[in-house]
């Protein structure tokens, strides 16, 4: 995606490098981000939160969140934010939630930037780590949202059954070619569903903008999608 970005803007010399990088290596990692020819960095799980403090900063939307899944240079600063929070906000906007009661599966940083992205509603995060587990699918019946932000869904597993879903509308952040199990069976219910290809367009849109400080080319990045 970010390739195709880069060539649709004409930014020939730019390259999107995946790092696999064990936790013992992110400090030398983000050092060498510092050094010249390097405009940031997407973070994944499970170093969201361990890069925090190697940053020099981070922004409000990092803060808020407290976990980070962008790193952009600002002079020789390095500083931290989190881009899930506009995914999820272009995956409401998909379904048309605007507000109401809403049930986040997990408590990781996903499930936070969730939290971030739908502030004024009244929410609740269901996670193993919380006690609440399983009782999300009696949760999540009566409300307007269910948002999964758990990896459940990457393997073919679902995280909730079809008789538990929701009345209006889900939100899963995983993505699978096809759609995954949870927003199948959202689709048959009549339900308005959308997956981590909307969250991951909007992620990506955003990390571009802060890296390069030009606006998307969001069909060129939409069409390079296999979603």
């Amino acid at each position: 995606m970010h390739s195709a970005a880069f060539k649709a803007a004409g930014l020939e010399a730019w390259r999107y490098e995946l790092w696999d990088v064990a936790a013992a290596e992110l400090p030398g990692l983000i050092g060498r981000l510092r050094g010249a020819g390097y405009a940031g960095a997407n973070v994944t799980i499970p170093h969201k939160l361990a890069v925090i403090g190697l940053l020099d900063g981070l922004d409000a939307v990092g803060t808020r969140v407290g976990a980070v899944n962008l790193v952009r240079k600002e002079g020789d600063r390095l500083i931290g934010s989190n881009v899930d929070v506009e995914g999820v906000a272009a995956a409401l906007a998909e379904v048309g939630f605007e507000g109401g009661r809403a049930v986040v599966l997990g408590n990781g940083g996903a499930a936070r930037a969730a939290a971030v992205a739908l502030e004024g509603s009244e929410v609740t995060l269901v996670a193993r780590s919380l006690g609440n587990w399983e009782d999300r699918g009696r949760l999540a019946r009566s409300v307007d949202l269910l948002l999964n932000a758990t990896p459940l869904g990457r393997q073919g597993e679902v995280p909730i059954q079809p008789d538990d879903l929701p009345r209006a509308a889900v939100v899963d952040l995983v993505y699978a070619k096809g759609g995954t199990p949870l927003v199948r069976s959202a689709r048959s219910a009549g339900l308005a569903a959308a997956d981590g290809w909307s969250v991951l367009l909007a992620q990506g849109a955003a990390s571009f903008t802060a890296w390069t400080r030009l606006p998307a080319p969001l069909e060129a990045m939409r069409a390079s999608l296999p979603g």
